[in-house]
């Protein structure tokens, strides 16, 4: 008998070649058509920020089917399933429910059916992917242990539905994670998993001004303060504040995203109203911007004679989302083992931004990734030269176009996946 050498013994598969093979056996069994009915229902049915209550029994509904442990109503309309499986650690995956007051103009044979509302952001895709990869991981729970914790959250688009779903209790009522998973449909050609190390996604805030004038008769516009006059000269010197007061090696964007204000053609109103979205990396330069806003309008409006000052506020901020290098390190690796090396890229930080690395407790590394989703017929006739041109000239999240690629289904729930086995034992 001899003892075998390093030559004779057969090569181990390194942890992602693991991990992409027992996700290609939990996924195996997934059934497109399903996952497409499902999907084409909740873009049919979409529901607004805190109103989500439809699409969320439905997923509660799967969740329950597939043996989870679900509790509603949590920060609002939130739903979470918990499904054990002995011993080991507990992650966390997650995924946004609400769409967006936007009118849909794709032409789909399954558009949406309620007026002026729209999956335009993609959720209805990341709901499917959340149900797909819970009833994958629970059909195959004989290959992991630990503990699954499956979110659908309410009111991402602006409504603090992360902070909603901590404040009631997300962080004490559940197992407490070892790390914090969620993906995002993106614009791009099908088939790309976007992974950035470290900062991935911007701050934002958004902000109402209003500006005070003197109302009065369009005949006599001298005996008034016009406020539109005046909004107007803030809406224009707020443009300088990017360009000339933030040094170029930052990133930032101020838009001016709402002008509102009088009601006939013939009154001059007593008020405008604008709202703005900043956009920072830095928390530096988001304090110096929020300074120049207020500076310029304030500025104006003394100078325009307005009976006082203006008013603002600051409604709602999200902060940046920072991924763990080291987890996403992990994921991008696993990643590369399922779809391919060429599949996984880097695209650097997003000035978008993500109310998700709320849901993840003080201390608890936290993974967020992208998947590309525009349809290649789409893309291939986009014009541009190169990536990032093309990516300019296609349909993009919160256009009344976005129209995702089906054939994203099955990627987008072994993408969650395979990122829960990583770490599940």
């Amino acid at each position: 008998m001899t003892t075998p050498t390093q030559s004779d013994t057969p090569a181990q598969p390194d942890a992602p070649v693991r991990t992409a093979r027992r996700t290609a056996e939990l996924t195996g069994g997934l059934q497109a058509a399903d996952l497409a009915d499902f999907y084409r229902d909740l873009h049919r049915h979409p529901e607004l920020s805190r109103r989500e209550f439809r699409t969320a029994g439905k997923l509660a509904a799967a969740l329950r089917t597939a043996g989870y442990e679900v509790t509603e109503g949590v920060g609002g309309t939130g739903v979470v399933g918990v499904l054990r499986r002995g011993e080991g650690p507990v992650v966390w995956l997650r995924a946004d429910m609400d769409a967006l007051p936007v009118g849909e103009e794709t032409g789909l044979d399954y558009a949406s059916q309620v007026p002026g509302v729209m999956h335009a952001c993609g959720h209805d895709l990341h709901v499917t992917w959340l149900m797909g990869a819970a009833l994958a991981l629970a059909a195959g729970r004989d290959v992991w242990s630990g503990t699954v914790v499956v979110i659908g959250q309410p009111a991402e688009e602006g409504g603090a539905g992360a902070a909603a779903m901590v404040a009631d209790g997300m962080h004490t009522r559940f197992p407490r994670p070892d790390v914090v998973l969620g993906q995002h449909a993106a614009p791009g050609p099908v088939g790309l998993y976007s992974h950035t190390p470290g900062l991935t996604m911007s701050a934002a805030d958004d902000l109402d001004l209003i500006v005070y004038g003197v109302g009065g008769h369009g005949s006599r516009p001298e005996a008034a303060v016009d406020p539109i006059v005046t909004a107007a000269h803030v809406v224009t010197r707020l443009q300088t504040v990017i360009s000339r007061e933030i040094a170029a090696r930052h990133s930032a964007v101020l838009t001016v995203s709402q002008f509102h204000a009088g009601e006939r053609s013939n009154i001059i109103p007593g008020e405008a109203r604008l709202g703005l979205n900043l956009r920072t990396q830095d928390p530096a330069v988001r304090e110096q911007i929020l300074a120049a806003i207020r500076r310029i309008a304030e500025g104006e409006c003394a100078a325009a004679g307005c009976p006082k000052a203006p008013e603002i506020t600051v409604v709602s901020s999200y902060p940046t989302t920072v991924n763990d290098a080291a987890l996403d390190t992990e994921i991008a690796a696993v990643h590369r083992a399922v779809f391919g090396d060429g599949a996984v890229l880097d695209a650097g930080p997003a000035m978008g931004s993500e109310d998700f690395s709320l849901l993840a407790p003080a201390g608890v590394p936290y993974d967020y990734w992208y998947v590309t989703s525009t349809p290649l017929s789409v893309w291939d006739g986009a014009p541009g030269g190169d990536l990032m041109e093309k990516f300019a000239n296609v349909p993009a999240n919160h256009s009344p176009l976005f129209a995702p690629d089906l054939s994203v289904l099955v990627p987008g729930v072994q993408t969650l996946v395979s990122a829960a086995l990583a770490t599940l034992a």
